[in-house]
C-alpha cells in the first residue's frame, strides 16, 4: 500500500499565494502519475493537476497559467505552487497517487482545506 501525507494550506487571501506539499511512503515502486484534486462542498472530486514520473504535467484549464504542479526527483513527493489564488479556489485539496500499472488512483491523502478570502 501507499500512505500519502499532504501539508500546506490554510487561509490565503485573493490574489496571494500557497503552496501544497505531499510525501509518499509505503510501496512507492508502484507509484505512477501524482497529482492534485479538490472537492468544494456540494461539489464532486475534480483534477487539479498531475504529473507523471517522466514529469509531463496536466492541468484543469481554470489553474492554467496560475498553478504550477512539481515532483522530487526520487518520485516520492509532490507540489503544488498556488499563484493568483480566487475565491473559487476554495476547497479540500487531495493529493493522489496511481498505480503506475493501471493508470488508476487508487491511493489518496486525507485532504487538506485552501480558503482564499476575497
Amino acid at each position: 500500500q501507499v500512505q500519502l501525507e499532504e501539508s500546506g494550506g490554510g487561509l490565503a487571501q485573493a490574489g496571494g499565494s500557497a503552496r501544497l506539499s505531499c510525501a509518499a511512503s509505503g510501496m512507492i515502486y508502484i507509484i505512477g502519475d501524482m497529482g492534485w484534486f479538490r472537492q468544494a462542498p456540494g461539489n464532486q472530486r475534480d483534477m487539479v493537476a498531475t504529473i507523471s514520473r517522466s514529469g509531463n504535467t496536466n492541468y484543469t484549464d481554470s489553474v492554467k497559467g496560475r498553478f504550477t504542479i512539481s515532483r522530487d526527483n526520487a518520485k516520492t513527493a509532490v507540489y503544488l505552487q498556488m499563484n493568483s489564488l480566487k475565491a473559487e479556489d476554495t476547497a479540500v485539496y487531495y493529493c493522489g497517487a496511481a498505480n503506475w500499472r493501471t493508470g488508476r488512483f487508487d491511493y489518496w491523502g486525507q485532504g487538506t482545506q485552501v480558503t482564499v478570502s476575497s
